[in-house]
Formats: structure tokens, sequence, C-alpha cells
């Protein structure tokens, strides 16, 4: 039997560590598979998927391709539906899209021991401060304070909560700072935040979803002890994609789920290394 093929795209895509990860945990559960990269913008993704053949499994997607592959899945997980972000496309039996990104947020939360909250803060607008406010909503959160340097480009995560069930508010970055449970970052790596000191002191636990450079300049201004590190996502959501990739599901644990974590884990360590 040939092997079976899985990559992830994006574009930049050099510096992903999907490769690492998720090669590690196919050695563990010894499938004939084999997981590569490959650089596709958003323009060239159609035309990409319709060169793949039967051999292909699945993709990992990162930016900028996670809008156009919700579009090119026929059927979409709650979490993809919620955001319209796309970052697992499974290709068999029809495309499926899944975000495994909300699921990814709330593992690393939870091995530091952070499983519920009342109030939550989002840093920055993106597709990935969706999968983080439906990440705090999962986790508890009533009400939400969304930071943007253009407030206008957060009007949809308004939205999100209003059909979520939770208040939202959304604001600039220097405006007043409440306190609050937990802090999701998603601003690109090596962003500057002006305030930084403000919203260390009552930003709660810091989940900065950037891995590189780390750390980053606001995880360096928060206490010692209350910042849990973008690879800590970056591992789970992977976790949860192989889950996708072998059963169909991010729900559905591996055998020898253990196993696959550790292995994966050590792939990240060896590869964040200088």
């Amino acid at each position: 039997m040939s092997a079976r093929h899985l990559a992830v795209w994006g574009d930049p895509i050099a510096h992903s560590k999907s490769p690492a990860l998720h090669s590690a945990a196919i050695r563990v559960l010894g499938l004939e598979w084999e997981y590569g990269r490959r650089q596709v913008n958003a323009d060239g993704f159609a035309a990409a998927i319709d060169d793949l053949d039967h051999s292909w499994r699945g993709l990992s997607l990162t930016m900028p391709l996670k809008e156009v592959a919700f579009r090119a899945a026929v059927r979409h997980d709650r979490h993809a539906e919620l955001t319209g972000a796309v970052n697992t496309l499974l290709l068999e039996p029809e495309s499926a899209g899944f975000n495994t990104d909300v699921g990814g947020i709330i593992d690393a939360f939870a091995e530091h021991e952070v499983r519920s909250v009342v109030r939550a803060r989002i840093l920055g607008a993106g597709a990935t401060a969706a999968s983080a406010l439906v990440a705090a909503v999962e986790m508890g959160a009533q009400r939400i304070d969304v930071r943007a340097r253009r407030p206008e480009r957060a009007i949809p995560l308004r939205a999100l909560g209003e059909r979520l069930g939770v208040e939202v508010s959304v604001s600039e970055f220097a405006a007043k700072i409440d306190q609050v449970d937990v802090t999701v970052a998603t601003l690109p790596g090596g962003a500057v935040l002006d305030g930084s000191a403000a919203f260390a002191a009552g930003g709660g636990t810091l989940l900065d979803v950037a891995y590189a450079p780390w750390p980053s300049a606001l995880a360096a201004a928060w206490p010692s002890g209350q910042v849990i590190p973008g690879v800590a996502m970056l591992l789970h959501q992977a976790v949860r994609q192989v889950r996708v990739f072998v059963h169909g599901s991010p729900l559905h644990e591996l055998e020898d789920e253990a196993g696959v974590l550790a292995a994966m884990r050590t792939a990240l360590m060896v590869s964040t290394q200088p």
C-alpha cells in the first residue's frame, strides 16, 4: 500500500513546526503516512487543491488560508462554523473543515490549571481572535473585552458574542483597562504593544499565541508564572488535528494519546532550540 500524504499549507510556510509535530505523531502511531509543507497563497489555493490525487488524506492550514479553506469545505465542525475559519481539512470521503485552534486554546489553559473564567480579554481582531472568543465562552466567560488597533475590524467579534449569548466590548488598546481572569494575545510575533505593563497588571493568565520570537514583548511584561507560551496552543491544536486525520473527529482520542503527546512535545522542543 502506498503512503498517504498530508501537509501544512500557508504563505509564508518555511517557519512551520507542523511537519515536526505531525511526523512525530505518525511514528508513534505506526502509520504509513508522509507529512510535508507547501507554500500556497489564497489565490492559488483552489488550483492547488485540484492538483491533489487520492493519496492525500488531509491538510493543515495556516495564514492566509483559513478563510478560503472554510469556503472550500463541504461540511464544517461547530468551531469552524462559528469562526468562519478552517485550519484542518479532511479530504475524504468529502472535504470536511475543522477549527482545532479553539480546542488548542482550551487545552493549553487546562494544562496550566486554568479551566474556567468569568472575564476574558482578547488582544487583536483577526481569525485567531474569533477562535479565542469561542474558547473563552466554552471556558465559561460571561464578559469579553476585545482590544484592537482598528476597533471596526472587531465588529464581527461583537456579533459572534451576541450569537453565543455573551457580552463583548470592543475598544482601542489605550482605553481604560479593567481586571480580567485571562488574556489571549493574538497579535503577530514581534509586535510591541504600548501599555503592556497596564495590561499585565490586571490581565490574569496570559496565553500569547505568538511563539517567535520568544518571549514576546508582551510576555516579558507579564508577572512570572502567569504566562502560557504560544507553543502550548500549537501543540494541543496539532494533537486535535491528528485526531481528525486518524478518526475524522477532533474529539475522538488517539490510541496511546499520552505517547503521541509526549513525542510531539519532544519534537516541538527540539524544533524550537536555537
